[in-house]
């Protein structure tokens, strides 16, 4: 099986291809609001050098936010045309599960400016409760009552970022994926009501 895994939700632009669980080819870089300029290029390389073609995968598997506004509907929109027009399987996971991977015990923070930020609690890639959006004083408060390594935006906390595997994460978490019934329907978790918000 030919799988194909994007994420460009928040600050990075994440390509995966992947028969089965080996991956074949894949890059992970920051390209914070460049992603729409990027992800051709970078997909048709992988494509190339892997010798595929578009109709070769099998299924997609994509970030469906906390995160960018405009980033998060990147990779999704790319993901609904390729798979309603050649008929591919379509599967979404939280950002922060692919921040968090199956870490053991992990809380993930993703700038959402004002002074927030997105959090999650996440225990061997299962998101425990709610994703959030606090105050960083309340995440302060969050990470100290939820026991676990701090990933994504840890500098926001005053802590060093740790680098995140993405393209191990994305096939690691593969028990999780939710498979999207009705591809047309599908949206993104945005949390943000006001667009006074939006990245």
């Amino acid at each position: 099986m030919i799988s194909l895994c994007m994420d460009s939700a928040y600050k990075q632009l994440v390509l995966g291809l992947y028969k089965d669980k080996e991956l074949l080819a894949g890059i992970s870089l920051e390209a914070f609001k460049k992603q729409s300029e990027t992800i051709f290029v970078e997909l048709n390389r992988l494509l190339k050098e892997t010798n595929l073609d578009y109709k070769d995968i099998d299924r997609v598997i994509i970030t469906k936010g906390p995160g960018s506004y405009t980033g998060i509907r990147i990779a999704m929109t790319i993901a609904k045309v390729l798979c309603s027009q050649m008929h591919k399987e379509l599967y979404t996971i939280s950002t922060m599960q692919l921040y968090a991977g199956i870490e053991k015990q992990a809380n993930v923070i993703l700038d959402a400016r004002s002074q927030r930020a997105y959090v999650a609690h996440v225990e061997d890639g299962q998101i425990q409760g709610n994703i959030q959006i606090l105050t960083l004083d309340e995440v302060k408060e969050f990470i100290e009552t939820n026991p676990g390594i701090l990933l994504g935006d840890a500098d926001l906390m005053g802590q060093d970022v740790q680098k995140v595997d993405f393209l191990k994460n994305f096939i690691e978490l593969e028990p999780y994926y939710e498979k999207v019934e009705n591809i047309h329907a599908l949206v993104p978790d945005y949390l943000k009501e006001s667009d006074s918000y939006k990245v």
